[in-house]
């Protein structure tokens, strides 16, 4: 029975356990985590999902109170037009994000960070260039582009001095995706270095409609694995969404895959940055309670745990410290929809929203508990304890149960005492 350690994935000169832990936001797939990753050999990820915030509590910066500062006159209009990104306070925090987490990696590893095109943060292109050009200067090994097709995001840091070194990989969720951003970036003779093929079962925003259970990884997969053999084109392929054991990322590596990147089981580390009550949140969630929706004001699906508290909730659009989700002209649609509310219910203090949700400030405070489908099988990883809490998992512990396990089991940790 082969294990998953029996694989490699290469990239370039880099030989690597066939491990990448996905990048969730905001903090989720915190820098502890990527060291880890790292250290052990495998892939890690950071996030650069509302990284103002991620620096200020991290670096005890002070952006989001700068910003909140300088559009405190607009809070209540519902144009948030004028509301824009303070680029050299972003290219700052994104610095200190990436170069704290290079500075402690050690191991064979790499560390990348998720840049998604649709934190559109009221100037898609401008500031989508800052994050991913100041990420490079600051010594990243990998971009990996993610929420969005990325048609022209390659084309703005093409005259960088290390985008023909540096990592650079893109998520995709069809064949078709694939072969519109190949099409698109062909003039930059430049292919990603990799792609991860992220399936129906995957956690947050899905790349599917509503209609996401009529799609299959593995079939998604095969096909991709297949045209790029056709076209002779040498790109790893990293199959992501419901990959819960070592058995289930052997079998994809046998169908093509030079790795996988898995995320839900590493929510439930002490290395991840959820707060500790949220992880037994996560625990305890059963099939039933987890659900797709379409609160995202993205336009994408989401997957997440219904009990979430920002779910429904009523919160006033927080975009003059926030506004990551502003598009080009300064739109939201829970702007939109929290304005409707409020129009329809004069007399209340707190209206309920419950067609979208304000994401900026729920992710920043952890109140969209989003995760894959194999979430509910969580409790199956840990021990319960005597007072009814599962003990926490170490990185090390999960990423070497997918490494080294067989006969898709799970190695639950051994049982420590509770604290005194």
């Amino acid at each position: 029975m082969k294990r998953l350690d029996d694989f490699r994935l290469r990239m370039g000169r880099h030989e690597l356990v066939p491990i990448v832990i996905g990048g969730m936001g905001v903090d989720i797939s915190s820098a502890d985590l990527a060291v880890e990753a790292a250290r052990l050999g495998g892939v890690g990820h950071i996030s650069d999902a509302m990284v103002k915030t991620v620096t200020d509590r991290r670096y005890k910066t002070k952006f989001v109170k700068a910003k909140q500062a300088q559009f405190q006159y607009n809070v209540a209009s519902q144009d948030k037009s004028a509301v824009k990104f303070n680029l050299e306070h972003l290219a700052e925090a994104t610095r200190l994000h990436v170069e704290g987490t290079m500075a402690r990696k050690t191991g064979s590893g790499l560390i990348f960070i998720n840049c998604m095109e649709k934190l559109t943060m009221n100037g898609p292109k401008e500031t989508l260039s800052v994050r991913m050009r100041t990420a490079l200067d600051a010594g990243i090994d990998g971009i990996t582009l993610a929420a969005g097709l990325h048609l022209g995001s390659l084309a703005l840091v093409a005259d960088h001095p290390r985008f023909r070194d540096a990592k650079l990989g893109i998520i995709v969720s069809s064949l078709r995706a694939l072969q519109l951003f190949l099409k698109k970036n062909a003039r930059l003779a430049r292919l990603p270095d990799y792609v991860v093929v992220e399936g129906p079962l995957a956690g947050g925003h899905l790349g599917f409609g509503m209609d996401w259970a009529q799609y299959d990884l593995a079939t998604i997969v095969a096909e991709i694995v297949g045209y790029l053999k056709q076209e002779s084109l040498d790109i790893p392929v990293i199959p992501a969404g419901g990959i819960f054991t070592g058995s289930d990322a052997v079998r994809f590596l046998e169908l093509g895959g030079a790795g996988v990147q898995v995320a839900t089981r590493f929510t439930v580390t002490r290395e991840c940055g959820l707060p500790d009550p949220i992880k037994q949140e996560y625990f305890k969630a059963g099939a039933d309670d987890i659900e797709v929706n379409q609160i995202s004001p993205t336009g994408y699906p989401m997957r997440m745990i219904r009990s979430s508290p920002g779910i429904g909730d009523g919160i006033r659009p927080n975009c003059e410290a926030y506004g990551y989700l502003l598009d080009a002209n300064g739109k939201c649609d829970y702007i939109t929809a929290y304005n409707r509310e409020v129009a329809a219910h004069p007399d209340q203090k707190r209206v309920s929203v419950m067609d979208k949700t304000c994401l900026c400030t729920h992710m920043r405070n952890f109140d969209i508990w989003t995760c894959g489908d194999s979430a509910s099988r969580l409790k199956e990883t840990s021990v319960r304890r005597a007072d009814g809490t599962y003990q926490l998992l170490t990185a090390q512990h999960v990423f070497q149960d997918y490494q080294f396990s067989t006969d898709g089991h799970v190695q639950l940790p051994e049982a420590e005492a509770l604290p005194a």
